[in-house]
């Protein structure tokens, strides 16, 4: 695919995640993400507690709770219960993944990941790259 289609495609994708991310229920920040293969989303995911928890993110002090899973995780364990395979997929999230999530992206095969937010800790876009995946940072001025 020509680099200005995909510029394009990946535009579009990024604000889907935008969009996507104001599904969490956390209030400090709000992250989604989609999973993308062959030009069809497989998987979405957005920041929140696991299913059956109270859909509170923070405690008392405003600190996130230690249970709650990223937009990140969540899109690729959702791929668990599915018939999907992330292997080669592109990975879109509103905010550059953790360490723990670049982990997960490493295993579950995704081979780009393009993210709109930077976070001050860069350790997980450092192990992303070290792993051999593409990560392009887009920002998203509309």
């Amino acid at each position: 695919m020509n680099s200005k289609k995909q510029q394009e495609f990946d535009k579009r994708y990024a604000r889907m995640a935008l969009i996507w991310a104001e599904n969490s229920y956390c209030t400090r920040r709000k992250v989604g993400a989609l999973v993308v293969k062959d030009k069809m989303i497989i998987s979405d995911g957005y920041n929140g507690t696991p299913t059956g928890f109270e859909n509170i993110c923070e405690d008392e002090s405003n600190t996130s709770k230690p249970y709650v899973l990223h937009a990140e995780a969540n899109a690729i364990t959702k791929l668990a219960k599915s018939a999907n395979s992330s292997d080669g997929a592109t990975l879109y999230v509103t905010a550059s993944p953790c360490i723990e999530c670049a982990k997960l992206i490493i295993q579950a095969g995704i081979k780009r990941v393009v993210y709109t937010e930077k976070y001050r800790l860069t350790d997980g876009i450092d192990l992303l790259e070290r792993a051999g995946i593409v990560v392009d940072y887009l920002e998203l001025n509309d």
